[in-house]
């Protein structure tokens, strides 16, 4: 009687297998032409007013109305600049750096102490204060400058760089209570409860583990904060009246007259008014990135 046998299925090795699937999914991607290319245009877009505004600061005011305005300045020169720093510029820029730092100081610590306490606290007082801070988020500045004025006039703070110091505090605090909290919930609890144990108290907590660990969001709040202080346009133009008083934005009404507008000297007073938030960025680029991509992607 004849058998038959029969042979075990051969199989391919796990290894060949993954390389097969490898070879398999990198024939399947491709570029994203489209997407590179709307990058490059969207790039062309946002450097095209940067570089006009260069070339510009350093074009004499008859040239600027004689000339193509992309066209660079066939005699560069520095006028404007000395005009810019000979101005009140150097007044309005001490006053612009006293109103963004006694503003972002008060504003990031009460938030991290807020944001700490609301995260390691307990208590129905704790949440419903979560709640007042994201409701302070809805609230937009513009809504709210009648009633702050009032109250500026009703301090006697009117025509004071602390009448525009509180509610920059005030308007800073929501987003970076929400920003520093969701950094402070990402800490293990272990690291918590282990310091607890050993004998370490709230405070000690919140300074030597949670203040090290929120450092790349504590420098993302503060630039993100700061940059929108110093650019504030509304508040000084509203709370304050005396020329000694203004800040940079209300200073480049300084080269608009009545019937012309000296645009060269205005853009040299933008770039040196830009210089300062461009070396802070500069500097903490890394953390700000870090701290942005983790913080709003909660």
């Amino acid at each position: 009687m004849a058998t038959v046998t029969t042979s075990a299925p051969t199989r391919r090795p796990a290894a060949k297998k993954s390389a097969d699937r490898g070879s398999g999914m990198r024939g399947t991607v491709s570029k994203n032409w489209f997407g590179g290319a709307l990058s490059w245009v969207w790039l062309l877009i946002v450097l095209v007013p940067i570089y006009w505004i260069i070339i510009t600061s350093f074009k004499q005011q008859s040239d600027y109305f004689s000339t193509n305005p992309l066209a660079p300045p066939t005699a560069p020169t520095l006028s404007n600049y000395l005009m810019v720093v000979q101005s009140d510029f150097p007044r309005y820029f001490v006053n612009s750096v006293i109103v963004t730092v006694g503003s972002i100081v008060p504003a990031v610590l009460i938030s991290f102490l807020a944001a700490f306490a609301i995260v390691r606290g307990r208590g129905w007082l704790l949440k419903a204060t979560n709640s007042l801070f994201l409701m302070g988020l809805a609230i937009p500045l513009q809504a709210t400058i009648i009633p702050v004025y009032l109250i500026i006039i009703r301090l006697g703070l009117y025509d004071t760089l602390g009448a525009i110091i509180l509610p920059s505090i005030a308007f800073a605090i929501p987003l970076s209570v929400l920003v520093l909290s969701n950094f402070i919930r990402d800490v293990p609890k272990e690291l918590f409860e282990s310091m607890r144990m050993d004998g370490a108290s709230d405070w000690q907590t919140l300074w030597q583990l949670a203040f090290p660990l929120t450092r790349p969001a504590l420098v993302t709040v503060t630039i993100y904060n700061g940059l929108g202080i110093w650019n504030g346009f509304l508040l000084p133009l509203i709370l304050t009246q005396s020329p000694e008083k203004r800040l940079l934005p209300l200073g480049l009404w300084t080269f608009q007259g009545q019937y012309s507008v000296n645009v060269p000297a205005i853009l040299a007073s933008v770039v040196l008014t830009t210089l300062p938030i461009l070396v802070l960025y500069v500097i903490g680029r890394r953390q700000l990135m870090s701290g942005l991509t983790a913080g709003f992607s909660k």
